[in-house]
This record gives structure tokens, sequence and C-alpha cells, in this order.
């Protein structure tokens, strides 16, 4: 019987062997970050070993095998394909044929004893298809080490007859079994429930053409900036077209990303609400290793965690068993079935996104190339993975921060202390010095940066660092031979940073094009640094988005359009759309201040007795529910000292406020309040992005200035950077930036069809064509008022709702 296209699964060696025959425990103190950077370097070193073999040596040999299978009263057919690294046609005593496989790795070759489990796995399933397809009764295989530094080689080889390997491959296979029954399975339920599922709620006006464009978007593999107002509906706008794309076998994933926790919460209402309708779909959101660990402070090893020890033996069984309950899962069901299972609930997550259908993370997930989803990731291979990015506006600084390096010189130093001295000190194999090889090299490294910062009085560009990278890459060597000796957990965090911080320095100078600088300066400490500052992440971003299949951008405020697209590796092919606000403008009002200012040069007791005036107007025009944006918490304080007493119901922000600080703060601002209540806040902060305070539960902001970044070194190199390429750096350091802030802070105010509200922009700035450009279109018409015109406009307005 012919099984159907709907009735197939492939998946590949490598992930078949390590997802089946994973066992042991899980132990950050071996491998960790330096087997992934093994395995990034590894293809370089397999081209090369593979054209030093001779005529009889095949490279990258595609093997696939196809097995019929029967399940759960399922019939179906299980592909395994993969690429062998050398196929060797024996012309010598023994096997025929020998399967080699390569790895490099960064441990001492003389400390391996045999062959890694998992390694030797992949080899036998390469050896297994080739003898099941040529039929051979007995074949070679060999794995082939090489240290990454060093470039020596270690083989392990072994002859292995047909009749027990595939005994050993059908037991692998029969495992794998029920995952892949399981997918097919369940792969059918949910495509027949996206069918039947509608938009769950009546059309806004535009919103049904902008689900059009998203659909349309993903069917051409195409990007598309979407720059739409508050109540559009963005979640379900996006959401909804993209499972209907995963339903016409479009897409086999959905990943949202998001830059802040509240609008993940937004994104699991979206898919509950679809749900709640009869959508069968497996979504999960990640939730950060430190805000999920059982311990205090995250350490995956069984000396310091109990679940660690014997965690890969039993965490397939506890996401077998998540997959088979619950389709919504939170962090509150991972945490249950983690302990139910006695494994690690981060790790654990991590292993159900491979399963699930929509995954609801952070942009680091997809984009930091330190924590970015290597399962999912890793390579350049394309696949259909459809890239829903949330208040996308914020993508620009966090990617141009991911893709930047910095180096502190203090650290080689602080390091160097310990490795002489403490429990840090290691003594040679050779039974004599102290590490004397690594001291050796971080005061090479250190006397780079020494002349660096004699050459910097404050800031300086810095052209050529070559001296400092070969240094720093003699340095990686002696690091690595020593992290591999030293054992201890004291001072480990301190060694290892160090570590990190170089490693990820040197990967990012891999990257280094002409969209970046190179800088040195001083922190708020005095402490000397270098930086390699991207100035802008498109190319990096392209590489991550070439990874899947569309990717679709959305925020309220992506103004201008022009900018983000070229900021956020939008193609010239790719579509931009503003959705049209459906909010009727007589429910609001904007009101522009025309004289004030927020200006250094202007700032006195006098404005901000001018300020307070404005705002005391204003909260007084009607009982109700304010918040006041501030530029920085020294106005705000400033500003508050002065409206003691003066203003009805005053609360401020702090800084470093906790969860449960900020929720008090907004639990302030309740339905139907019988006094005025007026929140202080800062532009940018916590309370400026992100709360939905619908109805009257908030029914006016004043914007106070117009939001620019304080100036510092940084800014000031991205200004110079821009103006040398486009005669606009100022907008791009400051400009841009400041008025995405103002833009937010306002948005808080109309959140639902049925809110209304006033808006006071306090700035005459605002009323200057470079400002007032940036107005979204919903901002028009406004009033210009000053403070005593002001109160007549108000009290026409709330008298006419």
């Amino acid at each position: 019987m012919e099984t159907k296209k709907e009735n197939q699964v492939k998946i590949s060696v490598r992930n078949l062997v390590e997802f089946i025959l994973r066992s042991g425990d899980l132990d950050n103190r071996t491998g960790g970050r330096r087997e992934l950077d093994a395995m990034q370097e590894g293809s370089r070193i397999h081209r090369k070993i593979q054209k030093q073999m001779g005529a009889n040596y095949s490279a990258e040999f595609p093997l696939s095998i196809t097995i019929p299978m029967e399940r759960n009263n399922l019939i179906f057919d299980l592909t395994i394909e993969g690429r062998a690294d050398g196929v060797i046609s024996n012309q010598e005593e023994g096997p025929s044929i020998i399967i080699d496989e390569i790895k490099g790795v960064y441990k001492e070759l003389s400390h391996m004893e045999e062959p890694v489990p998992v390694h030797l796995a992949q080899v036998k399933c390469y050896a297994y298809i080739y003898a099941k397809l040529y039929e051979h009764e007995q074949i070679g295989v060999r794995l082939t080490y090489c240290n990454l530094e060093t470039e020596n080689i270690k083989y392990f080889e072994e002859t292995l007859m047909f009749r027990n390997l595939e005994h050993w491959f059908n037991s692998l296979v029969k495992e794998y079994g029920k995952w892949a029954a399981w997918q097919i399975s369940w792969r059918k339920k949910r495509d027949a429930s996206i069918k039947n599922v509608d938009f769950p709620f009546s059309y806004r006006p535009g919103q049904k053409d902008l689900v059009t464009n998203v659909y349309k978007t993903i069917l051409r593999d195409k990007r598309l900036f979407i720059e739409a107002p508050t109540g559009v509906g963005k979640t379900i706008s996006t959401v909804f077209p993209a499972v209907k794309a995963m339903g016409e076998g479009l897409a086999s994933k959905i990943f949202y990303l998001t830059a802040k926790t509240i609008t993940r919460t937004v994104a699991e209402e979206t898919y509950h609400k679809l749900m709640e309708r009869g959508l069968l779909l497996k979504s999960i959101t990640i939730t950060a290793k430190d805000k999920i660990c059982i311990l205090e402070k995250p350490d995956c090893n069984p000396a310091a965690c109990q679940r660690a020890k014997g965690h890969y033996d039993r965490v397939n069984e506890a996401v077998f068993d998540l997959l088979n309950q619950q389709d919504a899962i939170s962090r509150e069901l991972v945490l249950a079935c983690a302990a139910k299972h006695d494994v690690c609930p981060f790790e654990m997550c991590l292993d159900v996104t491979l399963w699930a259908d929509s995954i609801i993370c952070d942009y680091n997930y997809a984009f930091d190339p330190n924590v970015y989803l290597r399962r999912f990731f890793q390579g350049e291979k394309k696949n259909d993975y459809i890239f829903l990015i949330d208040e996308a506006h914020n993508l620009v600084d966090r990617a141009r921060e991911m893709y930047s390096a910095v180096l502190y010189k203090k650290d080689f130093l602080t390091v160097k202390k310990l490795i002489r001295g403490g429990s840090a000190a290691l003594v040679d194999r050779t039974g004599i010095g102290n590490s004397t090889a690594l001291v050796k090299r971080l005061e090479a490294c250190n006397a780079d940066l020494l002349k660096l910062k004699r050459e910097c009085d404050n800031c300086r560009q810095v052209e050529s660092i070559t001296d400092l990278i070969y240094h720093l890459m003699r340095l990686m060597t002696e690091y690595e031979e020593y992290l591999t000796d030293y054992k201890s957990t004291d001072e480990k965090e301190e060694l290892l940073q160090l570590y990190m911080n170089v490693r990820h320095f040197m990967n990012i100078y891999e990257l280094y094009n002409d969209k970046y600088i190179t800088y040195t300066d001083y922190d708020e400490d005095g402490a000397f640094r270098i930086k390699l500052l991207c100035m802008n992440p498109a190319d990096n971003l392209n590489t991550c988005l070439e990874r899947g299949k569309s990717a679709i951008f959305f925020s309220a405020t992506l103004l201008p359009i022009q900018y983000y697209k070229e900021q956020l590796a939008g193609r010239e092919e790719d579509y931009a759309v503003y959705a049209p606000s459906p909010f009727h403008k007589s429910n609001r009002i904007i009101l522009i201040g025309r004289d004030v200012s927020t200006k250094y040069t202007r700032r006195s007791k006098k404005e901000y007795e001018k300020i307070l005036n404005y705002i005391k107007s204003f909260t007084e025009a009607r009982k109700g529910n304010y918040m006041v944006f501030f530029p920085s918490y020294q106005m705000l304080n400033q500003v508050a000292e002065l409206a003691e007493g003066a203003i009805e119901g005053l609360v401020a922000q702090k800084m470093s406020m906790t969860e449960m600080e900020k929720e008090e703060f907004l639990q302030d601002f309740i339905k139907e309040p019988d006094t005025t209540r007026v929140g202080f806040c800062v532009m940018g902060g916590i309370f400026s992005e992100g709360i939905d305070l619908k109805n009257d539960r908030l029914i006016g902001a004043v914007i106070v200035g117009t939001g620019l970044p304080m100036v510092c070194n940084e800014r000031e190199l991205f200004k110079e950077y821009y103006d040398n390429r486009s005669g606009n750096g100022f907008d791009y350091a400051y400009l841009y930036q400041g008025m995405n802030k103002v833009l937010q802070s306002a948005g808080r105010v109309i959140r639902t069809l049925e809110d209304t509200g006033a808006i006071l922009l306090l700035d005459e700035r605002f009323l200057q064509r470079q400002y007032s450009d940036l107005f979204p279109r919903e901002w028009y018409p406004n009033i210009v008022v000053d403070a005593t015109s002001m109160s007549g406009y108000l009290n026409d307005f709330w008298s006419g709702i």
C-alpha cells in the first residue's frame, strides 16, 4: 500500500542518534561552549582533511534510506538521510568499504581512549545504509578526530558485520518510531483543525487587508514591515495568517519573537483565543534559564543540581509526556512536568521546541550569535520557518548590541592574578611552572591594550588591531588547554567570563566589514575598553532570516519605515504597509505646547514651573488616571519636587523597580476612579511600552520633551558614521530613537476601540518639521496651545464625550 505524502517523516542521521542515544548527566563543567565552537570550526577542518585524501576517498557521500513502518494503527514511511564525510574504497586488507566520520575537537587527543558514543552511532548509521544499499556483508567504520588548534589526528577504526549492524539499526529506528508516529498523527489533527478555524473577531477597518498581506508575504517567501497603530490588532493579524499558512503546508514552525515578557503574554493569549475556537496547536514559551532554574543561580552539573544527574536518561520521556498532555505549554506547565520527571526545566523546554508548532521567545533565540537555537539555525540550510517579530522597533538597538563585542583591559590583569596565585593556580603537566604559557599570552594582550590606552584621551577610533587579534588567537589556544585541566569551581566563573568575552570578540571580528567601527574609550568607572561596534546590523540579521522562509516585522512605531527596512535587512523586493487606525478621531485630542522646551540650555526652575503648570491644567480638566513621561529621572524628580502638594494623586516611578513594585504601581490606575491619579514615569522605561491600561484606567498622557538619547561617545560615533554616508547622522543617532520613545509613550492612552483620551506634547520642537514629519497619520489634526488656551480645548473635548 502506498503511503500518502503526509504519512512521511524525514530526519537526519545526526539528529536521530543525538536525540535517541543521548544519556547521562547534564554537565556545564565539560565541553559546553567550546564544543559549539568546535562544531563551527569543524567544516573548515573537514574540507582540509578531505582534500588531503586520495582518489579512493569520496567526500560528502549522500546516503538515504526509507523504511516502511506501522505504529499505533498508522502506516508511514521514515526517511533517514545525511552525508557521510567520506567513503573509502579500501585497497588493503580488511573490508572493501570504510565509512569515515570527521570530528573537530579542542580537547587533547592523547586523552581520548575511545570515540564519543553518539559519534560512533552516527558513522554506524551511515555504514548500515551503505551496506544495505550496496549489499555488503561487512563494512568498516572510522572516526577521525582532529584537534582544531594543532591539527593532530587520531583514528578509531572497527569492522562490523551487516547482520549485527542491522539488528542495532532496527532497534534505534524502532525507538524513534513512537515519536514519528506521534508527529504524523498530531500534524493531521492540527491541519484539520486549522482548516476549520475562522478569524476570531469581527474585522476592524483595514484589518482584513492586513491579514491578507501577511499571508501573501509568507506565500511568496518575502519580508513584510507593518506600521500599525495601537488597536489594529497586530498580534492576531499576524498569528492567524501564519497559522493558516502552516495548515496549507507552507511552514513547519512559527517563531514569535519579542523584546519583552509582556508581549510574550499577549502572544500566548492570542493562541488561546484561537484554541478556544477549535485550533489544535502545540505552542511553547521559552523562559530564560535564570528565571526558570530551580536553583538561585543556574549551575548545570550533578555536583550542584540533583536534576542534572542522569538528566538525559529521563528527559525524552518527560518531553513525550508533556506533548501528550498539553497544547499551550506555559512556564508553569514546564516547571510542573520537569519536577515530575526530575529533569532540568530549561533544557526540557528547549527539547519541547523540536516538536512544537509555535515557539514564543526573545529575539536572542533567533539572532544572538551566543544564544540562538542551534537545533534550528545551525549552518546555512534554509527552512520553512516563519518569523513574527513583535515590537520590531526594539530590534535595531538590540541587534547592534548582539553583533558588537567589548574587551576590558582590567579583566586580563584580574585573570593573570588568579592564575598566578590562589586556588586558580595550576601546575603544568611537567610538574613545574605555574601556567606560565597562559600568563605570557595574557601579558601580551594587556601590552597591546596598554598601548591603545596611551593613545586614547577620551574616545578614539582605531583603524587596525591586527596585533591584538594575533595575540588573542594565541591566548585562546593556551586558554583552551588551561580550562581542560582546571577543574576547581573556585573563581571558575571569572576565568570563564574572560574566555567567553574573548571568544565572542573573535567571532564578531570574523563578521567585521564596512558596517562596523572599532573604538576605544573609558566607562563610567574609568575602566579602559575596546569595542567592535556594529553600526548597521542588517547583514547579520539577513544571515539569520535567510534560514527561514518569511519574516513579518510589526510595531506601532516603525517611522520612518525606510530607516527600519535598512537596519532590519529589508530587501528591495520586500513589502511595507501602513495599517490605518480604527479609532474615531473624535475620541481623542492631541495638543502641542508652543511655549515650553526641555533643551538643556533652557532647563531651569522657571521652565520646570511652566511644565508643571501645563500638567496641572491638563490633569484637572477631568477626573481620572494620567501618566506624565519625562526624558530622565533627574527631570522627573525635579518636577515632582515642585509638584508636591500641587498635583492630586501624584505617584512617581523609581529606578530599578521589582516586578512586584511595578504591579503595585499599575494597580493604582483603577477602573472608574473616584479621584485623580497622576503617574510620573520615564520615557523608554517599563511603563512607556508594553503596558495595557484599557478604557478609563488611563485617559491622558503628557509627553515632556522629544525623548532624544543622552549625548555619549557611542551616539556621537553613530552620528559621524551616518553623516559621512548619508548626511543624516543626527536622525540616525538621536532623532529616530527619541521620537520612537515619544510615540510609544503616547500609545499607552488609547488601547481599545471604546477608549477615549487626551495627549499633550510639551516641547516647542514638536512644531518643527524635522519632528512633525515623524508623526503618525492618526496624530492629525492636532492643536497648538499655550497653558491658557489649553483648558478651553480640553473642556470642549471632555464635554463632548
